[in-house]
């Protein structure tokens, strides 16, 4: 009789677990998914020259120039050949994660040793990315990428 009364027990003790289980399981898998596949970012480009150079400046003042400016959204490419005065900043768009790579460029002439080409990518309000190259010459090349893609 004792035996009997320890397997009562234990198919009783057994069914308690299997419907707790199958009710934890039942209310994880009706959580809200934090996975939002299409999550879309403010994105803007951004690209300046900072001259320097001596000090008292030169009459007339030198300055540097862009050369060209290129934007890549995922696959679709973008250049702006006739970026104009020393600073350059897209307008703000938004980009769905999906397209997981974001990359601007900037050549530029710079005039004095110390001048600097700067390059930022914002993302939602925060910089995300920047370079900053300084030197002189023609076709000075400053560039960044970002990936929304989890490594």
């Amino acid at each position: 009789m004792k035996q009997f009364y320890n397997l009562k027990s234990l198919l009783r003790l057994s069914f308690l677990f299997v419907v707790l289980l199958s009710i934890t399981s039942a209310v994880q898998s009706c959580k809200k998914d934090d996975d939002d596949d299409d999550a879309q970012h403010l994105v803007q480009f951004e690209s300046k020259i900072i001259t320097n150079g001596p000090t008292p400046a030169p009459t007339p003042p030198v300055i540097g120039s862009f050369n060209a400016i290129a934007t890549q959204v995922g696959t679709a490419a973008e250049t702006n050949y006739t970026a104009m005065g020393i600073a350059w900043k897209s307008d703000e768009f938004f980009v769905n994660e999906s397209q997981a790579q974001l990359r601007v460029a900037a050549s530029a002439n710079l005039p004095y040793t110390d001048s600097k080409l700067i390059v930022t990518m914002w993302i939602d309000g925060e910089i995300a990315e920047s370079d900053t190259v300084v030197g002189k010459g023609t076709n000075i090349v400053a560039s960044v990428t970002h990936s929304f893609l989890e490594l």
